[in-house]
């Protein structure tokens, strides 16, 4: 399995207009258009582990080289 960086936009409980982007390490051996059809589980168990944010959109796209971890 290949790393694919998971990009889910989350916004806050209590104040929807406070979204952000949480970039998550996904471990899978598909397109990124399969690694976004099957992403929601993993989805669910960070949105379980903060219960303040919920997400409301996802994608997936191969790491950047460049970018700085």
């Amino acid at each position: 399995m290949n790393p694919v960086d998971l990009v889910v936009t989350v916004c806050a409980l209590l104040s929807p207009a406070t979204c952000e982007e949480q970039h998550l390490v996904f471990n899978y051996a598909g397109s990124p258009t399969q690694c976004a059809m099957a992403a929601p589980p993993y989805i669910a168990q960070w949105v379980g582990d903060h219960p303040k944010w919920q997400a409301v959109r996802w994608r997936c796209e191969y790491p950047h080289p460049n970018d700085k971890a």
